[in-house]
């Protein structure tokens, strides 16, 4: 179990390399985007395996609500990109 929780963690630092990497905005958001997502399931991994509850609860949320606040951002970014000139 141990060897699945060390490689999730080592699958967190390549968005966190392409997002010090680029300086494309839409390339960050990317990056940090998945990097949540990442975060939020190895939370859930140990929420499952500890048989914890509210740990589960949180990174549940965190799934939902978290990538539903970057698909907003890229919406009010690509509205602000279309009305520059």
């Amino acid at each position: 179990m141990t060897w699945l929780v060390d490689g999730m963690v080592l699958a967190l630092l390549i968005p966190i390399v392409v997002a010090c990497r680029t300086r494309e905005l839409w390339h960050r958001l990317a990056a940090l985007a998945s990097l949540s997502t990442k975060v939020a399931l190895v939370m859930l991994v140990v929420a499952v395996v500890r048989n914890d509850p509210m740990p589960a609860l949180v990174s549940v949320l965190m799934l939902s609500v978290g990538n539903a606040g970057i698909l907003l951002i890229a919406n009010l970014l690509q509205e602000r990109e279309q009305q520059d000139p």
